[in-house]
Parts: structure tokens; sequence; C-alpha cells
């Protein structure tokens, strides 16, 4: 029997010519999509906690970039071209969608061109809301609506954003990140971190800001993607099983002590330390996908998990777009209980509890997921679907020559 061929997410639409035969849908790699599901938790965990050690307990985003990588990869089987069209296709909608709203909001609450005083810019980069080659505009200082929606609510809806320019970017370099993997694996893979290294010490100061936003995010978690890349290719299968375990925790731990002796604590994390946060993610990455399992099928221990691990991942974009709102708007409503005498004089606890705005926040990110998930169903080419959690009822037959995510 054939073993089946296994995805490490979700694949692109492809039509077969019609001479080939038809072929089989390839199977997911659960241990991936478990590592994003984690990702997303630990994201909206992070932004509502603010703890710095969650960071370095799961460096969130170098596994979403790797996992992305690694797919990235998978995808240039085919033409490049199509390839990336196809990825910005999936990626864009969303963002559209976000900024429809936010945007309007922030115009009605009177942004303007001549809020920066460049009123020529202003709309140039408003573009960014549209193919976000650099970070979109929005409107600092914002008041909110009293009891729901708090004050400069436009920096959090923006906060997530960063995200998305960079992936656009490394989406638009991976064919030739790609080549040049296949020329020179490791030579590839490390670069991102010595250009780390190269601004962190000094070597490199460019004018600006936009541009040097871009390298430095890039610099950053480029190796995660790469490495995501060179796992699909089979590049880190082709050296000793021994060395990755062996190597990892060199790299962990100077990444550990450069944080700690550059003032890592509670407000000044792996964020604000790019170099310490490069060999952290890159260490850590290294380590998950030497693991890799490839689930073709859930563990027993982890099977109760399916349809909210299926649920993540199937609304990954939009859960990461909207969750700083989200967190915004519950913790301005958990806020209004403390106008109730009873709340304040007996429960002051809860109400400083954090706890129950996470909770709060998650069911605002599942209204999100009915509200605007489906415009990922759109971007690609899919049925709609409100809750697409994978049980029988949110499930739809793919096309002939179709790959289903």
């Amino acid at each position: 029997m054939t073993a089946p061929i296994v995805s490490s997410g979700t694949a692109d639409p492809a039509q077969p010519a019609p001479s080939e035969q038809p072929r089989r849908t390839p199977v997911r790699d659960r241990y991936f999509d478990l590592l994003r599901a984690i990702a997303l938790f630990r994201v909206v965990f992070y932004h509502l906690m603010g703890w710095a050690w969650l960071p370095v307990v799961f460096p969130s985003m170098g596994v979403m970039f790797a996992l992305a990588g690694n797919l990235m990869a998978r995808s240039l089987k085919r033409p490049p071209l199509q390839v990336v069209r196809s990825r910005m296709r999936r990626l864009l909608p969303p963002l559209w969608l976000l900024g429809a709203i936010g945007v309007s909001g922030m115009l009605l609450q009177g942004w303007s061109p001549n809020s920066d005083g460049h009123p020529g810019w202003w709309w140039f980069h408003l573009t960014f809301w549209i193919v976000p080659l650099s970070d979109p505009p929005y409107a600092e200082g914002l008041q909110g609506i009293h009891g729901i929606l708090g004050e400069d609510w436009a920096s959090e809806l923006a906060g997530p954003l960063w995200y998305i320019r960079a992936y656009l970017w490394f989406v638009l370099l991976s064919p030739f990140l790609l080549k040049a993997l296949r020329a020179l694996p490791w030579a590839t893979i490390l670069s991102p971190i010595a250009l780390s290294a190269a601004f962190e010490f000094g070597y490199l100061n460019l004018p600006g800001e936009r541009i040097p936003s871009a390298l430095t995010d890039f610099s950053t978690f480029g190796a995660c993607w790469i490495l995501g890349m060179a796992h699909q290719e089979g590049v880190l299968k082709r050296i000793p099983r021994y060395v990755v375990p062996s190597v990892t925790p060199v790299i962990a731990y100077l990444g550990l002590w450069y944080a700690l002796s550059h003032g890592f604590k509670e407000g000044h994390d792996l964020d604000d330390i790019p170099f310490a946060q490069s060999l952290w993610s890159f260490a850590t990455v290294l380590i998950l996908l030497h693991i890799s399992p490839s689930w073709s099928e859930w563990p027993r221990w982890l099977r109760p998990f399916d349809r909210l691990i299926t649920l993540l991942n199937s609304r990954a974009v939009t859960i990461y777009l909207w969750h700083n709102l989200c967190i915004l708007v519950a913790a301005t409503l958990w806020d209004q209980l403390w106008g109730i005498d009873v709340m304040w004089q007996h429960f002051s606890w809860l109400l400083e509890s954090p706890w129950p705005v996470l909770a709060f926040t998650w069911v605002l990110i599942c209204s999100c997921i009915v509200w605007f998930g489906w415009m990922e169903d759109v971007a690609a080419k899919r049925k709609p679907q409100l809750w697409p959690d994978g049980s029988s009822g949110s499930r739809t037959k793919p096309r002939a020559g179709t790959h289903r995510g």
C-alpha cells in the first residue's frame, strides 16, 4: 500500500492536466498543526499578560515563520510566480477586511491627510493597507468608545501588522532563498543571524525607519523561515542525528545570556533585543524540526483536541489580526465592573485578575472567527464556513484535482 503524502500545512489548489491521473489529497502534518495552535495561544496569552518569560518558553513568531517557510518550500515545486501569487491571494484579503473596518473607524474619528503634516505621503502610505510592503499607517491617540473600546485602539489594531509585512517579504524572497539554500545550505541559513549581529554591534546602520525595520525583522526571523525551507528540502536530515541536540543548547544559552546581560525583564523582553531573539528562536525551531515526528494522524492523547486545533489552523490569520483588538475590548468591558459597588467592595481580587479577561478575550476571538474568518475561505477559493473545525458539518468535498488543507 502506498504511504500517504504528508503535508506541512494548507496546500494551494493546483489543477492537473486532463491527461494526468487524479492525485491523492495530501495528509496534513498534524505535528505542525499542533505547533501552530500552541503558537497562536501563546501570542494571545503574552499580549494580555506581558510576561517576559513567555517568549522564552515558546518563541511563537519564530515557530510560525518556520512553519510558513516549510510550506512555501513545498509549494515552490510549482512555478514560483504562481506560488507567490497564490500566497499573496491567501494573505491579503483578510488584511483588507481589517483595514476596511479599522481605517473607516479612524477616518470617522478625525484621522485625515493633515494629521501627520504630509498629505501627499499620507495618501501614498495608505496603499500599504492594500499591499503591506511596509507597515500600514494608523492614527495614534484616538479616543475609544466609552465602556466598549479603550483609548488608542488604532495602535492596538495595527500592532500585529508587522508580521503580515514580514511574511509578505519572506514570500517574495522565497524563490531566491530556495535557490541559495540549495547552493549553499548553511551559509544561507545562518546569514540572517550574521545580519542581526551586524545591526546589533554597529557594523551596519541605515537611515530612516521603514527599511531598517524590515531588515531587522528579516535578520531576527529569517533563519527560522529558511530552517523551515531546509526541513522541507531535507537539508536537516543530511546531518548526523547527534549534532542538533549537541549544538542547540549552546546557541540557546548564548541567546539567553545575551538577553539577560542586556536588560531582559518584563517590559524589555526578547522582542526588544533582536540579536538574542534571533539566537533563541533559531535554536528552538532547530530542535522542534529535529524532533518532527510528521504525524499523519493524531496520537491518542491529542485526539480530543482535534477540532480545536483544526479550527485554530483554519483561522490562524483571522485570530492573529484581530486578537489585539479583542484583548482591548475585553479589558475595557471588564473594567466597567468597577462601577458596581458590590463588585469592588467584595470582589476586587477578581476584578484585578487577568484570567477572566483572558477567557472573555477568547469569546470575542471566537466571534471574530464567525464574523470575519470567512474571508480566509474566500481568499483560498473555498466555500465559506463560519466554524471550520473539521467536524462533519463543516467539511466540504474537495474538487477534483484540488488539494484541500
